[in-house]
């Protein structure tokens, strides 16, 4: 993949392999977009993803997955495990949603805490905070933390809950055993994760983070209702629209207002945005701005910080749309992945093989599609909307003091170019 010209620049100004030198823990608004970074040469290879979040684990001081050690040995997690063993062998959703949390890659959701902890290092917190609340050895506020914890709960739990099967529509299965004890694990355990994530987010006694992290939920679960969808609720795209029709998608100017939807369904970019940050970029840009407002930043950096984490998780998910496309992939992907829109956009006549899947997405001929999708401009096109939102993230880590956990993002997000 090309990458641009402001990426390159930018790195030559950044080392992305070796940590850079620590930053003091108390910020100044003052100093923020003061960087000064050393000109370095770039490396020939880019850094490995698993060795980049290991890393940036170490700068923060602990492994950032809520699934630590506490939580492993508590009897309602225990308890949940030991149950979902049952389901080996059975072709239960849930299965798949939890191998999609503990897989070994770059779509490990787990790294979001890991975001916020380093967006709160490498900014630091105002002399406005409460002395108890300071981690001076780890760098960050105790509340901090406890918020990274409350957004990879979040995710969590709306991963297990879109493991639930609609048996009401689904006569082929056998709806009397696994499939109903499926569905009770996944509703139980989502419902855990979430309402012990409300109770951490009402305990940091911030009433304007209750409500910025309240936003995110809804914005979540507003990407479940969105578009075209099969009877087991998987995201169909929505028919193409006119060349002359197309439009860019608007950001919301204030973080808590809704996402409008406009004419964004059918519009190949505009559509995939629109999902995208529902269901993805407004809770890890909320997260950043949360972290930041703990630590008592003024709201201009705070609406920065929020820009900063949408754009990477957007960055992040065309990373991932790009995956299923690559030399040798095999199987099912998404149906409304980048590559599959902009593909759609440019050749209307492929949505009937889309229309098969109207009931079941798994009747759709992926194959097939997979080689239309190889064949047309969407994979280059992904890559290009990759590049461009990994370049707006840049700017922001751009205006930081040089810091270690500075350097840890420019090494992640290095890694998904």
């Amino acid at each position: 993949m090309s990458v641009s010209k402001f990426t390159i620049n930018f790195l030559r100004r950044n080392s992305v392999l070796s940590a850079g030198a620590s930053g003091s823990n108390v910020f100044c608004d003052r100093g923020f977009g003061s960087a000064q970074p050393i000109l370095k040469k770039i490396p020939e290879k880019k850094p490995d993803w698993n060795k980049a979040v290991a890393e940036a684990e170490k700068i923060v001081g602990y492994t950032t997955s809520f699934m630590s050690l506490r939580w492993l040995l508590s009897d309602e997690v225990a308890n949940v495990a030991m149950h979902m063993r049952k389901l080996v062998g059975s072709n239960h959703p849930l299965l798949k949603a939890a191998k999609g949390l503990v897989f070994n890659g770059k779509n490990n959701m787990q790294a979001w805490g890991l975001i916020v902890l380093l967006i709160s290092k490498a900014l630091g917190y105002t002399s406005s905070v409460k002395a108890s609340d300071e981690d001076k050895v780890a760098g960050f506020l105790h509340t901090q933390r406890a918020l990274a914890e409350v957004t990879e709960m979040i995710r969590t739990s709306h991963l297990i809950h879109k493991g639930l099967m609609n048996m009401q529509n689904n006569s082929t299965e056998d709806i009397s055993g696994d499939m109903i004890f499926g569905n009770k694990i996944a509703l139980l355990s989502g419902d855990y994760l979430l309402s012990n994530s409300c109770m951490e987010l009402a305990n940091l006694q911030n009433q304007e983070l209750v409500e910025l992290m309240s936003s995110a939920v809804r914005d979540l679960s507003e990407s479940e209702f969105l578009g075209p969808r099969d009877l087991q609720n998987n995201p169909l795209p929505s028919p193409p629209r006119s060349q002359s029709s197309l439009y860019r998608f608007n950001f919301a100017e204030d973080p808590l207002d809704p996402v409008k939807i406009g004419d964004a369904l059918g519009n190949a970019e505009a559509e995939w945005t629109l999902r995208n940050i529902l269901e993805s970029g407004s809770l890890l840009g909320k997260s950043c701005q949360g972290a930041l407002k703990l630590a008592g930043h003024s709201a201009k950096i705070q609406k920065q910080a929020y820009r900063f984490g949408r754009h990477l998780a957007l960055s992040w998910q065309a990373c991932l749309d790009c995956q299923p496309f690559s030399p040798g992939a095999t199987g099912s992907f998404s149906l409304v992945s980048a590559p599959v829109l902009y593909t759609l956009q440019d050749n209307h006549d492929l949505y009937r093989e889309i229309e098969i899947g109207s009931k079941n997405v798994n009747e759709v001929d992926f194959e097939r599609l997979r080689q239309n999708v190889l064949a047309g401009p969407g994979v280059q096109m992904t890559k290009n909307l990759q590049q461009e939102h990994s370049d707006i993230a840049f700017e922001f880590l751009e205006k930081l003091p040089d810091s270690e956990a500075r350097t840890a993002l420019i090494n992640i997000m290095t890694a998904l170019i």
